[in-house]
């Protein structure tokens, strides 16, 4: 049987990567979506009892309409609309396929995948940031009561927890915790939790600390992990703290080394932003495009879903131009 030779193959099933599938299906493109993991797998792996920072109408897809009962959708709710987009639109998917490397050029590229081997004429990445952690580099960040990825608080209840990092998730997962029972204590690098923290959680963050109901360290940071303490230097010297687990909410960043393995070019040592034209989206390689939040390098904050769900439409009417 001839092999198959799609139009575009994309990278990722997040809602961005829908988007790009929905944008080839209009203009009747031969396209595939291949998925490492679970339909939008990186919101599969959000906190249980996540609340969106956006409205529900600023998630839609496709033109299908996305109605949750509170004006901020929650995770299930998000996870249910996207699953109605895929089957409302027929995409074609490939979930639990890991793509191991792109090769070839613009209308010959080869997708090598644990699973098999697909051509196709261009490519798209839209893999998002949320599977790579920011790893701290310090000894005893691999043992297991460390957690980079935070799911539920009932785990932690009755525990001495140590939430490192004083943004959005880190403030959210320390006010979480305490109100399910644990002792929390904050380790911050900075004077104060993040600017950038809802406006609407940080008096209530700030006021928690203030009864020291949370405990939190500013200024410092975690130098040693070991079974049942922690190392933290702080401005008045090193200090061990007692400690059943760490939630290092630390960040996330896009698989830099698969965007080189496709020669993709990363710029600037600190952002690391891969290189792409900002009208088109198309990368320093011909025929590959970036479309979603990977486009922002360690700028995790710079792209959201809602202010790059038009990435798709912008790639997709150049393919079918062409």
């Amino acid at each position: 049987m001839k092999q198959i030779k799609y139009d575009v193959i994309i990278i990722g099933a997040g809602p961005i990567g829908l988007a790009c599938g929905i944008a080839a299906a209009k203009r009747k493109l031969k396209y595939l979506i291949i998925e490492k993991g679970c339909l939008v797998n990186s919101l599969f792996h959000y906190p249980t009892n996540m609340t969106f920072f956006s409205t529900s109408e600023r998630l839609e897809i496709g033109d299908v309409p996305f109605i949750s009962h509170g004006v901020k959708p929650t995770r299930r709710e998000s996870l249910e609309y996207y699953r109605r987009v895929k089957t409302s639109w027929k995409l074609n998917v490939n979930l639990y396929e890991a793509v191991k490397n792109i090769t070839g050029k613009k209308n010959e590229f080869k997708v090598e995948t644990e699973k098999g081997n697909y051509e196709t004429s261009n490519v798209i990445i839209s893999t998002g940031f949320f599977d790579k952690e920011n790893l701290m580099r310090i000894p005893g960040e691999d043992l297991p009561k460390v957690k980079h990825y935070y799911d539920e608080p009932h785990p932690y209840a009755g525990q001495k927890i140590a939430v490192i990092g004083g943004g959005n998730s880190g403030v959210d997962v320390a006010l979480e915790t305490y109100r399910y029972g644990a002792d929390v204590t904050m380790i911050l690098k900075k004077d104060s939790v993040d600017k950038n923290v809802k406006y609407w959680v940080r008096p209530d963050i700030n006021n928690r600390i203030e009864e020291g109901r949370i405990k939190a360290y500013f200024n410092s940071r975690v130098i040693e992990i070991r079974e049942k303490e922690i190392d933290v230097k702080t401005p008045q010297g090193k200090i061990t703290i007692e400690n059943d687990f760490v939630l290092a909410m630390t960040g996330y960043h896009p698989d830099f080394d698969f965007l080189k393995r496709a020669g993709v070019q990363i710029k600037g040592k600190i952002t690391q932003t891969p290189q792409y034209d900002e009208n088109t989206f198309e990368t320093n390689v011909k025929g590959i495009y970036l479309a979603g939040v990977v486009c922002g390098g360690m700028k995790t904050g710079k792209w959201f879903i809602e202010n790059s769900r038009y990435h798709a439409d912008v790639i997709i009417e150049q393919l079918a131009d062409k």
